[in-house]
């Protein structure tokens, strides 16, 4: 509970993501006054759209963390390495937790000899997609894109598991654990509490509301993610808004319109490093779709950017060595591209 509490503590500190929001109606006054009302009428209008989704994705979450169901992710782990691979890459596909509160368990299985081809699949899959992410895409890309992308998770998962098993002999991937992993924090797709004390323990309460200490589990998730899904979602609908007035709808269609492999790779170029977070990017692809962006090349960019955010990345970077870590990227730009061209064709 305290570990609750002090995560819940730290979401009311400012960051430099409220003072974006703050900064761009203020810069807007001075410079662009004509732009002001249009740009916060966008965003408001946008956050209202999609306050159902977000309403929705916090009970989910909150249910979810209040009943203690992440502990069934530790069965992935169990059993034959392909059933392993195969239950790691759905569990990370569809968990709504964060990079840093796995990092713990990741690094415990590892260390017992869990086979780095499972815990690969899970670091592919997990940052991609969770309840929150797919409601909040279904209400602003459209059904069939949150159904793409967390099959897209999932394949990347499969990809990245199956992968490292056929190269587990090789000096690649080999003795791959640091010998002292980091603990470090930081949310990555999920909007989730952190907590790093023994991880996926204990029971499952489906009925949680009897337990006093439960019910202030559920109370604190869930204005814990309101706050942090509110504050992504506000400034990724200013971004939006600022984009799609400034930004011309030639240049992006130049450069990721079109088919063909090229803005496929791009796409997932781009996204790598120019993803901020999960949430905030599903408006943003939504403005550049608007702006002519292909739809191969937006399913490449939530993917590859989700994986190689700087959360996601940090949780793999922490434990294991950069021979390894450079394997995580390679197979994740990759495996972005595949599902780019995939989505493109299916898309049309």
């Amino acid at each position: 509970m305290a570990d609750t509490t002090q995560s819940l503590a730290a979401r009311f500190k400012p960051d430099w993501a409220w003072g974006a929001i703050l900064a761009i109606p203020a810069v807007l006054a001075v410079l662009a006054p004509e732009a002001l009302w249009p740009t916060v009428e966008f965003a408001g209008g946008a956050i209202a759209h999609t306050g159902l989704f977000i309403i929705f994705a916090v009970l989910a979450v909150a249910y979810m963390k209040a009943t203690g169901a992440e502990n069934l992710l530790a069965r992935a782990f169990e059993g034959r390495e392909v059933r392993m691979i195969v239950l790691a890459a759905l569990m990370g596909g569809l968990s709504p937790f964060c990079s840093c509160e796995v990092i713990p368990f990741i690094a415990a299985m590892l260390a017992v000899g869990a086979p780095l081809s499972a815990v690969m699949a899970f670091w592919l899959s997990s940052p991609l997609m969770d309840p929150a992410m797919f409601l909040i895409t279904s209400g602003e890309l459209g059904l069939g894109f949150a159904i793409a992308k967390t099959l897209s998770a999932v394949g990347l998962g499969l990809f990245g598991g199956f992968t490292v098993k056929a190269l587990a002999r090789s000096a690649l991937f080999a003795d791959p654990l640091k010998t002292a992993p980091a603990q470090s924090c930081g949310c990555s797709s999920s909007a989730s509490s952190c907590s790093t004390d023994k991880p996926f323990s204990g029971d499952v309460v489906w009925k949680f509301w009897p337990d006093p200490t439960r019910r202030a589990i559920f109370r604190a998730t869930a204005l814990e993610n309101i706050l942090f899904l509110g504050k992504w979602l506000l400034l990724a609908y200013l971004i939006e808004a600022l984009m799609i007035r400034y930004i011309p709808a030639d240049l992006i269609a130049q450069v990721l319109g079109g088919s063909g492999f090229k803005p496929v790779v791009l796409g997932a170029l781009v996204g790598a490093p120019a993803y901020l977070n999960g949430y905030a990017a599903v408006p943003l692809v939504a403005g550049l779709l608007e702006q002519g962006m292909s739809a191969g090349a937006a399913m490449s960019f939530v993917v590859a950017g989700g994986v190689s955010c700087i959360p996601a990345a940090i949780a793999v970077w922490a434990l294991v060595k950069p021979r390894v870590f450079a394997a995580y990227l390679g197979l994740a730009v990759t495996g972005a591209i595949i599902a780019g061209l995939l989505w493109g064709v299916v898309a049309v």
